[in-house]
């Protein structure tokens, strides 16, 4: 039988990480149509709230049910403004390993959402949910995203040549494809302890399993 991620809420000292919803279309939106997001991920460019709706109502639900993984929007706990997004992704429920990734809105970036959302993420995933394994690929000149994997204490392990796609804006404004190498992280439970400490100041986390 497969196993699925249960319904979830994380709250940290500044965020709560939830399901998506769809008052969250026109952030989403908005965000997902972000310069930056468009270089570094494959969203489809422009980015408008149909997509959105389609994400929130069909793809992240089909994913969790099917046990590939979660959608969780990142919200800032005193305004619900959504800061970004965390998912989960190819996930191995035999070997408990998982993939992370995330987006951060143009606006909240530089204040360590990025990584206090990742964290409590982690935590939970090793705690909570008993995986072995959580599995990050940033692309070779992203600095943002490994800065991001490297405080929260995972590990290089290693290059994939030539397995990234990322985009360039054209003459023509136009989105172009290059190819870049994918950096591959990974952290386990016992790489939690350093990352712990670095980010104490992110209160820990809550999680409210089967929230609606």
């Amino acid at each position: 039988m497969t196993s699925t991620f249960p319904n979830i809420s994380i709250s940290t000292e500044r965020l709560v990480l939830r399901p998506l919803d769809d008052d969250d279309a026109p952030a989403l939106a908005e965000m997902m149509n972000d310069e930056q997001v468009a270089a570094w991920t494959d969203v489809p460019q422009p980015f408008g709230e149909d997509r959105a709706r389609i994400w929130i109502r069909e793809h992240a639900p089909a994913e969790r049910a099917a046990g590939r993984g979660l959608d969780l929007a990142v919200t800032e706990f005193l305004t619900q403004r959504l800061v970004g997004i965390v998912q989960l992704g190819r996930t191995d429920w035999h070997i408990r390993s998982t993939e992370l990734s995330y987006v951060i809105a143009p606006w909240a970036r530089g204040e360590g959402y990025a990584s206090e959302a990742a964290l409590a993420t982690a935590q939970w995933l090793f705690r909570d949910q008993k995986f072995e394994r959580l599995e990050l690929r940033t692309a070779a000149d992203n600095a943002a995203s490994q800065q991001v994997a490297q405080k929260i204490g995972c590990i290089s392990e290693g290059v994939l040549r030539n397995a990234c796609i990322a985009h360039v804006r054209a003459e023509d404004g136009a989105w172009t494809d290059v190819r870049t190498d994918f950096i591959v992280w990974s952290l386990l439970p016992e790489d939690l302890d350093g990352a712990d400490g670095e980010l104490a100041d992110t209160g820990g986390f809550t999680s409210f399993a089967d929230w609606n």
